[in-house]
């Protein structure tokens, strides 16, 4: 064991999107940092087995898809083929750019970066599990934790069977399955079942609740349920599976539930995609006077600091939702808390994108979030049938709708479902954290023809005054 016992100012435990951005923050601001991650350079979950190698699939996705679609426009390409092992490597080629670069900037910056494993062994010291330099002891001033999520397992669902996937296999891609069972209708599963069924496979969702996307607004998610049912084979809700089991090199799967459609199926693989859980456990908490919640989050104030005054907790671990961006920005509210300056996470609206195709974004507050805190709002929609930019697509089932507060004509929130939907949503979150109005929002030039448009004009919707679409002048 090696007895490197050295004090650091900031040790960052975790190196993924919380845990490099609350380091390189920190370093910028001129403190000391040391980083802690098993992966040799810094990503985590989002780059190495997530966010990023999800949307490069999703991308060829996207492609083969548009490719198929616009033979309703005049052009016709033949079938695609696949080479499943150039997909790969083109996977991991970019997993591979954006980890050394972020090694890079790590370097630059000065952030001591130890592969390994962390546990606490008390509120100023941990115990760091390196491959090359065995065992070592560290103490430090301040501490942040940004250990993130991992899947979470069904218990009557044996993972020890090959041919069973979490989110992680999914991405290796080892092959095209012929047949694909997706449990979980969330939007890891959709994501990555939206993939796997543009490249041929006969791809089944299982979902308990009456809804895909539970939680998310029904209005925008019927739109993408649509597209769904054409692309996907089948989609059973209030259902559940009951048993798996391997039969003739196959998984025969047993539904239970309300009224499911079929008792029995036969799957060449099944994914689990039916949620995360924050990664608190065997970290050595318990030695520190950081606390934990029943489900696991470590619970942090306003400016992310722990029960234990040295500890601060960003990201997956530290609760919901469970986004990227999330995690960044409270690795920087850490780092400027740790570094003396006024900081706090009070985020208006934090946008959620479902990167399938229609994708669907969400921001602020909801319809449905607006019911249950009896809440008064006026909702402002706008649909793509009357967008120019979305017919020149072949885009026209999208919706863009906007929360307003009828006092104030603040906008409070907003949903959107359609092509580009990620990337019309900051608009929105930039609106809602600045409490920019309706008036303000209709006033602003957008360029034509753009799918952006849809916001500007949602906003005319609710003054009455929309150029691309009647409605009567509200009261």
């Amino acid at each position: 064991m090696a007895e490197n016992n050295s004090l650091k100012q900031l040790v960052v435990i975790g190196a993924g999107p919380g845990g490099y951005a609350a380091a390189f923050h920190a370093a910028d601001l001129g403190l000391q940092v040391t980083l802690i991650d098993p992966q040799i350079n810094p990503g985590g979950v989002c780059l190495y087995r997530g966010c990023i190698p999800t949307k490069v699939l999703l991308h060829i996705a996207k492609v083969i898809t548009e490719a198929g679609e616009i033979k309703d426009c005049g052009v016709e390409f033949s079938k695609p083929k696949f080479d499943v092992e150039k997909i790969r490597s083109f996977k991991t080629s970019v997993v591979k750019k954006l980890s050394q670069g972020l090694g890079q900037l790590c370097r630059q910056r000065k952030v001591e970066f130890i592969q390994g494993l962390a546990s606490f062994t008390s509120s100023n010291a941990l115990e760091v599990k390196t491959r090359r330099n065995g065992t070592q002891k560290i103490s430090f001033d301040h501490a942040i934790l940004a250990t993130g999520s991992c899947p979470v397992a069904i218990p009557n669902i044996p993972c020890t069977i090959p041919a069973v996937m979490d989110s992680s296999k999914a991405l290796q891609l080892t092959h095209i399955p012929e047949s694909l069972l997706i449990i979980g209708g969330g939007y890891i599963g959709l994501e990555l079942g939206s993939f796997y069924a543009a490249m041929g496979t006969k791809v089944s969702v299982v979902e308990m609740t009456s809804n895909l996307m539970p939680g998310s607004d029904p209005e925008l998610v019927s739109v993408l349920s649509k597209r769904l049912q054409v692309l996907l084979a089948d989609i059973m809700l209030n259902t559940t599976v009951a048993k798996i089991s391997e039969q003739n090199g196959k998984l025969k799967v047993t539904f239970e539930g309300q009224n499911p459609d079929k008792k029995e199926a036969v799957y060449e693989k099944v994914l689990v995609a039916v949620g995360r859980k924050p990664n608190s456990a065997g970290i050595g908490l318990e030695n520190t006077k950081a606390r934990v919640n029943e489900k696991g989050f470590v619970t942090v104030d306003r400016k992310r600091q722990t029960d234990d005054e040295s500890i601060y907790a960003v990201g997956d671990v530290a609760g919901q939702p469970l986004l990227a961006h999330k995690a960044s920005h409270e690795g920087i509210v850490a780092a400027k808390t740790i570094a003396g300056l006024d900081a706090a996470f009070e985020p208006r609206a934090i946008p959620f994108v479902i990167y399938t195709e229609p994708e669907v974004a969400e921001c602020g507050l909801s319809e449905s979030q607006a019911k249950k805190q009896n809440r008064a709002i006026k909702v402002a929609k706008f649909p793509w049938q009357a967008s120019g930019r979305a017919a020149t697509m072949a885009k026209s089932s999208g919706l863009t709708k906007l929360i307003i507060d009828p006092a104030t004509d603040r906008i409070l929130g907003a949903g959107i479902v359609g092509t580009a939907a990620g990337e019309l949503i900051s608009e929105v979150s930039l609106a809602v954290e600045k409490s920019v109005t309706a008036q303000d929002l209709a006033a602003t030039i957008h360029p034509h023809p753009t799918l952006s448009e849809t916001l500007m004009e949602a906003a005319e919707v609710y003054l009455g005054q929309c150029i691309h679409l009647y409605r009567p002048r509200r009261p």
